[in-house]
């Protein structure tokens, strides 16, 4: 995954904006690096820098497509609860970055820790969440890669089998698993099950199928999912489970 790490700018003066971008412009020599986020940029988001004294905050974040998963730094006066961390005005800009890369940088290991970790372990930077979708369709991996992004989910894995998805799990950890019930090479509640029993399970679990039923949605709870997605996909469906992970 590129070391990039995209910003979303909401408000904030000239001057200040001026000094963002050449913290940006100084990052690039470093890793992680912190690019402004447009519409154009080739991921959503990754966070949200928000000028809380100005009209355009307000409509930013009462906007039914804000993320209500992105992370907030709100920097002036006012204050919101759904900030991450806040910065009074005048921005230390300083301890604004130092704040980022406690969020987004890789932390290093020790030598001690090495000598009990697989090296081999893929972790995803810190503050990036990583998701695996097992056994679905490729039209129906290729749309929950679209919604998960829109969701702050950007990095995800593909196991078309049950094999495939335990060759994942060994190599790294997942944050979030989206399992198909159609899952043909294996028993998928077993699969749950084994998600559910690991020494990290992920901290969502989904389960899809096109034979939704309520004797399935309330194994789907007693097993400790998160949810079950019909299939075709609802889209109100699909964001409302999603704003859960």
């Amino acid at each position: 995954m590129s070391s990039t790490i995209w910003v979303k700018v909401v408000g904030f003066s000239a001057v200040e904006r001026h000094s963002l971008n050449t913290l940006f412009r100084l990052s690039l020599r470093q890793t992680p690096s912190y690019s402004l986020w447009s519409y154009d940029s080739p991921s959503p988001p990754h966070i949200a820098l928000i000028d809380m004294d100005c009209h355009e905050a307000e409509i930013e974040m009462a906007s039914p497509t804000f993320n209500p998963n992105l992370k907030i730094i709100g920097v002036g006066d006012r204050t919101d609860s759904r900030a991450w961390r806040s910065f009074q005005r005048p921005v230390d800009w300083s301890a604004l970055v130092q704040e980022l890369d406690g969020l987004f940088a890789a932390q290093s290991r020790t030598e001690g820790q090495a000598d009990f970790e697989d090296t081999d372990f893929n972790t995803a930077p810190a503050g990036v969440r990583a998701t695996l979708l097992v056994g679905m369709t490729s039209e129906e991996r290729l749309y929950l890669r679209a919604r998960l992004a829109l969701a702050g989910l950007t990095d995800v894995d593909e196991a078309k089998t049950a094999e495939q998805a335990s060759s994942s799990v060994a190599q790294r950890h997942y944050d979030v698993a989206v399992i198909s019930l159609e899952l043909s090479d294996a028993d998928p509640w077993s699969l749950v099950q084994t998600f559910q029993s690991m020494l990290s399970p992920p901290q969502a679990l989904i389960v899809a199928t096109d034979k939704p039923s309520w004797p399935v949605m309330e194994k789907a709870e007693q097993m400790g999912c998160v949810g079950l997605l019909e299939i075709p996909f609802n889209p109100p469906q699909v964001l409302s489970l999603l704003q859960k992970v």
